[in-house]
């Protein structure tokens, strides 16, 4: 049996170990390969054990320009926990799923949707929102959180999402049940094609 010493030095090896493996990684789209970011000071990685489920804390270095992500339809997806795969898995899927932690959602470069641990928002099937600023240096996190943040309409990102049917996990598209926005596709696209963080 760990005496409790050795169990704490065994958890501060899990989480060196896990940082140290390079477990960030923003994808490029289709046509080019995945570029890997290495783990930064900022990086947070929560360590795996019998008590902690594994989650991902997004940081402003999490979030990159969008043609770095991976598109899907017309949106783009990544994995902060490198777990891309099973993230397209469910993106890509005709009768929905549950995100796995790590996958970060955007349809435009100012607004973002992190998937978190379980138990981390029970009526948000475990999302976090986010606001974003960003300019050619990078990006900066206006707002974070569960029902709290807004999107730039000034509407309540984790309501407009509760809309879509439960198969879809809380992502909207045209069919998936969740209100049209305001603005129409040929409008976002600009949106998309305007981000102008580093590449």
């Amino acid at each position: 049996m760990m005496t409790s010493s050795r169990v704490q030095s065994f958890r501060w090896a899990t989480i060196t170990i896990a940082a140290s493996l390079g477990l960030f990684v923003a994808c490029g789209d289709s046509a080019k390969p995945a570029a890997k970011l290495e783990p930064t000071a900022t990086t947070q990685v929560a360590a795996t054990t019998a008590a902690t489920p594994v989650d991902f804390v997004a940081t402003e270095a999490t979030f990159v320009n969008l043609k770095k992500m991976t598109p899907v339809r017309f949106f783009f997806v990544s994995n902060g926990l490198g777990n891309l795969e099973e993230t397209l898995k469910v993106a890509r899927s005709k009768d929905g799923g549950v995100y796995p932690v790590g996958s970060i959602v955007q349809l435009v470069p100012q607004e973002a949707m992190v998937k978190r641990a379980k138990g981390f928002n029970p009526a948000g099937n475990d999302w976090e929102f986010f606001f974003l600023d960003i300019d050619e240096k990078g990006t900066t996190i206006v707002s974070r959180g569960k029902n709290e943040v807004k999107n730039r309409f000034d509407l309540q990102c984790s309501a407009c999402h509760a809309a879509a049917e439960p198969k879809w996990d809380f992502i909207c598209e045209a069919d998936h049940g969740c209100a049209a926005l305001p603005i129409g596709r040929d409008i976002i696209k600009v949106i998309q094609d305007a981000d102008t963080r580093p590449l």
